[in-house]
């Protein structure tokens, strides 16, 4: 018999994962932010104990580490580095584990079961066959050569390859794996079976078995959900006229929007903000922010594509002027600009709850977020009584993953689709994700808790898998 309150029963759950998986403050702040998020849920649930569940899906089926050996070339010689190797296959309750690969100084244990701890729901939105998980080594590709990446991603490859495959796991890429890193291991992973298997990764080059629109897919998705969340918005509060009449023809038109990153999921979030007429004000990396009160120009977003796509350069180097200023060291929520939607898409954590009061001061009344866990929990609570809309990172940046579940299905049917056809179906993926956690929170009676209403959704789709397969029966 299960004893004591839900509040009881939540610490203890927390408690003994906490026990389990000692200093991994970012998984237990994942862990946490859904936990206690659905309350409601736990209360609700009858002869389900989903809180029991909970405990088990919330402890990854497996952690595989592997020794990651990388040469370095300095002024006086070769150095050899040594690193660690993490693939993280949370849960594949729903379909192989899927997930990115992040090279940054920043991986640790901790971080890939937070990812992985993620995915599981923001796959599950999807609605598409794939499980969670993720995995990655602390490297730094800032400043290496080409010949250094390549090396590191086939010395990775080296201890990945058995573990994966495209009924099993199909990795990706995260912050600091693009395309390039995505075909080298590739290549590596073809050299060691002896066969080539394009299921096995996404995110490849269209030239051997990638899908259109996949560098895109997670900015344009994060901006479809917000138009239709926006959209929405309008059905369901009484708002000012002028405001109304704003917000009910083409959303994003003249919205100003702040946007931190200039990685893949910043440049396309802000590509299809300004395609939208909205006006993108921000973009910024980890050594400062860029800014523009009137708006990047598109000619001006092109230079930040040039400059971090091909030259892999800082935003320091773009010009100023013309409207632009560079402000060194900061980020773009200490600056203070007005702003309508803000859309972070650098790394987690990057908003504080000071970071939030100063949007809120602002004038920011939505927000999505478009990295992973990019606001603390304390600073969500805290815009959730701000701000008219906030989407979390499980719903607002699926896009990608959807993508890349899409580009598996092209593979496994050896077909190649257009762009149209991949917009076309990310759109609906997106607005359905939407459509989703909107609906499972009005059944809970939290109109517009979309973070209630992502973790729900998410939480319940794997649930029911669990039960189905017997998992949660002694």
């Amino acid at each position: 018999m299960v004893k004591g309150s839900i509040d009881e029963r939540i610490e203890d759950v927390m408690g003994g994962l906490k026990s389990r998986h000692p200093g991994q403050d970012e998984f237990m702040q994942a862990v946490e932010e859904v936990l206690v998020s659905l309350k409601p849920l736990f209360e609700a649930g009858g002869d389900e104990d989903y809180l029991a569940a909970f405990n088990v899906i919330a402890e990854p089926e497996r952690v595989i580490k592997f020794r990651v050996q990388y040469p370095v070339f300095g002024s006086e010689g070769v150095e050899l580095k040594t690193t660690t190797g993490y693939r993280c296959q949370f849960n594949s309750a729903l379909g192989p584990y899927k997930g990115g690969l992040r090279f940054h100084p920043s991986v640790s244990e901790s971080i890939v079961k937070f990812l992985g701890f993620e995915q599981i729901f923001k796959n599950a939105l999807t609605n598409l066959p794939i499980g969670g998980g993720k995995g990655g080594c602390v490297f730094d590709p800032k400043g290496k050569s080409d010949s250094e990446v390549r090396m590191l991603c086939e010395n990775f490859m080296k201890g990945l390859y058995r573990h994966i495959g495209p009924n099993l796991d199909v990795p990706a890429g995260d912050i600091g794996v693009g395309g390039r890193e995505i075909g080298y291991m590739y290549g590596e992973y073809v050299r060691l079976r002896g066969q080539p298997d394009m299921g096995v990764l996404t995110g490849k080059s269209t030239d051997f078995g990638g899908s259109k629109l996949r560098p895109e897919a997670t900015g344009y998705g994060l901006v479809y959900i917000t138009l239709e969340a926006m959209k929405k918005y309008t059905h369901y509060r009484y708002l000012a006229k002028e405001r109304a009449d704003q917000i009910s023809g083409n959303c994003f038109k003249d919205m100003k929007v702040l946007i931190s990153g200039s990685g893949n999921v910043a440049q396309f979030a802000a590509e299809k903000v300004m395609e939208l007429e909205g006006v993108v004000c921000s973009l910024s990396d980890s050594s400062g922010t860029l800014t523009s009160q009137s708006g990047f120009t598109r000619a001006q977003l092109d230079q930040v594509f040039q400059l971090k796509n091909v030259k892999r350069g800082r935003l320091s180097e773009m010009p100023t002027g013309a409207g632009l200023s560079y402000h060194a060291g900061k980020s773009v929520w200490q600056i203070g600009m007005p702003c309508d939607v803000a859309l972070p898409c650098a790394t987690q954590n990057e908003i504080t709850l000071e970071g939030a009061k100063v949007l809120a001061a602002n004038g920011c009344w939505c927000v999505a977020e478009g990295a992973n866990m990019p606001t603390t929990n304390e600073a969500v609570d805290f815009l959730k009584t701000k701000v008219d809309i906030y989407i979390p990172a499980k719903a607002a940046n699926a896009g990608g993953v959807a993508t890349s579940a899409l580009e598996m299905a092209q593979n496994s049917a050896r077909l190649f689709w257009t762009s149209e056809e991949v917009d076309e179906k990310l759109k609906g993926i997106m607005n359905n994700i939407f459509a989703t956690a909107y609906k499972t929170a009005q059944e809970f009676d939290r109109p517009w808790d979309l973070q209630f209403g992502a973790n729900a959704a998410g939480f319940l789709k794997v649930y029911k898998a669990y039960k189905a397969m017997g998992y949660l029966k002694f």
